[in-house]
């Protein structure tokens, strides 16, 4: 977008009330589209249905994304407003539910974010705390916070104000929560972090924190007299107490300096490294030079530097290299069933839910882009083959087979779809664009039915 005419030129005063509109707009817009995903669940009410056909398995369905009183909207209408938002199916039918509630059971909230005076963030918390409630209880929060939603109150003061109101309105309900979180220990690998680091999580009740504290604390205290000075140089208390942490995994008595490799349990990461041709290792160069650190990728991680592979794994980890997979070279099946091959294959190629804006990782499901059909009912051979195949998650792949939905896969990887009303999505290993017309004009209701000639082409992937 091309900067606004003058703004260079504008005194700081000018620059203020420039920024302050351009602050009220985003606001405005906000509850425009708030107004946009209520009045799209009024037209995909559940009364547009056929009772017989959503009756039928995949078929689709009614589902109630607000609170209790709302009603129930048709099941694939998520899918195609977060597409042409730009936001996963998850996503849009948040903002539905939010919406919907705010129109039906928070209405003087909503009267409020009409008039400007609450931004539509603070409203669509309140809506989301207060789902499980009923529609008078629902009522009553949204009578008791929202004079304080305007913002006089910092963030996490109007965040316990809601809290305490829910918990006002529904005692028993925050009785259960509270019984629910005590149920919900955990101790698990997180995920998002990067630069080689991770984080293990453990939620427990506090007498088994405060246990597993005291312990952690012990050993690092007792690590601090026994390693030597060569290896205590440079360790940091927090580097004694993760030291210790592994200790207590591994779960035998275990000198300071002993050699964990014998200890800890095995476990097998995969890393996907370029090693270059026959010549040998390749060292590439900056504009000026220097040579360029070679990165390599940590699955389920990211990327890392191959200093941080031998500083890091180099001392700990024993290495099994495989040869790279080639990926076009799959040789095709008849079978409905995807070889494994093949799902490793899809998996180096597209390792995330292929429709538009999706998000989940993780192997899901292998679909047919172009539906199978048997070779007893006339199918071509050859079907279940790289190019044609796609990961879905359940939801998905129903909206693809029931709502109205078209895809293509022109080249393996590259997947164009295309919603009910002509919208047209590029989804590739980069991610998910929206396709325009030059003019930007309205897609037809029948996109034109387009022949996609494929030359002759080489790929080389490395893992």
């Amino acid at each position: 977008m091309d900067e606004p005419q003058g703004l260079e030129a504008m005194a700081e005063d000018e620059i203020l009330d420039y920024a302050e509109s351009c602050a009220e707009a985003a606001r405005r817009a906000e509850v425009d589209l708030l107004r946009a995903a209520n009045q799209w669940a009024v037209v995909h009410c559940a009364d547009r249905l056929d009772p017989v056909e959503s009756g039928r398995p995949g078929r689709e369905r009614a589902r109630l994304l607000g609170g209790p009183g709302v009603p129930e909207v048709t099941e694939f209408a998520a899918a195609t407003l977060g597409a042409r938002l730009g936001r996963t199916t998850y996503a849009a039918s948040q903002l539905i539910a939010d919406a919907q509630d705010l129109h039906h059971r928070h209405p003087m909230l909503w009267s409020r974010v009409r008039a400007g005076d609450v931004r539509a963030s603070y409203a669509r918390h309140v809506t989301a705390r207060t789902r499980e409630l009923s529609a008078a209880e629902a009522g009553y929060v949204d009578a008791a916070v929202a004079e304080s939603a305007d913002g006089r109150i910092p963030w996490t003061r109007f965040e316990a104000l809601v809290e305490a109101k829910v918990a006002a309105a529904a005692p028993e309900l925050a009785r259960a929560r509270e019984e629910q979180a005590r149920r919900a220990s955990f101790a698990k690998r997180l995920h998002g972090e990067q630069h080689g680091m991770a984080s293990f999580l453990v939620r427990a009740d506090v007498a088994t924190i405060a246990q597993l504290d005291a312990a952690v604390t012990a050993i690092a205290a007792r690590l601090t007299n026994e390693l030597s000075d060569e290896l205590a140089d440079g360790l940091t208390v927090d580097d004694r107490r993760v030291h210790a942490v592994r200790l207590l995994a591994a779960g035998t008595p275990a000198t300071a300096d002993r050699d964990l490799r014998d200890l800890m349990p095995t476990v097998t990461l995969h890393l996907h490294a370029f090693a270059g041709g026959a010549a040998g290792p390749v060292t590439e160069h900056d504009q000026v030079g220097r040579p360029v650190e070679a990165i390599a990728r940590l699955e389920g991680h990211g990327p890392v530097t191959e200093s941080w592979i031998r500083r890091v794994l180099g001392p700990s980890c024993r290495f099994t290299v495989r040869p790279v997979l080639d990926i076009e070279g799959q040789v095709p099946v008849d079978a409905y069933e995807v070889p494994d091959r093949h799902r490793r294959a899809v998996r180096l190629m597209t390792p995330a839910d292929v429709f538009p804006w999706g998000s989940t990782l993780g192997p899901g499901q292998i679909d047919h882009t172009e539906p199978y059909v048997s070779p007893d009912d006339g199918g071509p051979p050859g079907q279940s083959r790289i190019g044609n195949y796609g990961p879905l998650t359940a939801q998905h792949h129903r909206v693809k087979t029931h709502g109205g939905w078209d895809v293509q896969q022109p080249f393996p990887g590259i997947y164009v779809w295309r919603d009910p009303h002509g919208g047209l999505y590029l989804v590739d290993h980069t991610g998910t664009r929206r396709l325009r017309s030059p003019a930007h004009s309205p897609a037809p209701a029948r996109a034109p039915v387009v022949e996609l000639w494929r030359p002759p082409v080489q790929l080389e992937y490395a893992a």
